[in-house]
């Protein structure tokens, strides 16, 4: 399986009138998620959700290949 990197995001049985929409939802539900945690608990937020995705995905190849994308550009590496 190939990591996708378009637009996957979607609710069943929601309809959108824009593409972007899913996404939106997404960020209100993670930024709601963090709301009145400290620094400390948004990070252990950030870990736990990370590993509970990361399992949910289960496909090694596909998690090494995002960690890679999600660094590029970070460390200053291309």
């Amino acid at each position: 399986m190939a990591l996708n990197t378009q637009p996957n995001l979607f609710e069943p049985g929601k309809r959108y009138f824009r593409a972007f929409s899913p996404g939106d939802d997404f960020y209100e539900a993670l930024i709601e998620t963090h709301r009145e945690l400290s620094d400390e608990q948004s990070e252990m937020v950030n870990a736990r959700l990370i590993l509970l995705l990361a399992n949910h995905i289960g496909d090694i190849a596909v998690l090494r290949e995002a960690l890679k994308l999600a660094r590029e550009g970070v460390a200053g590496e291309s």
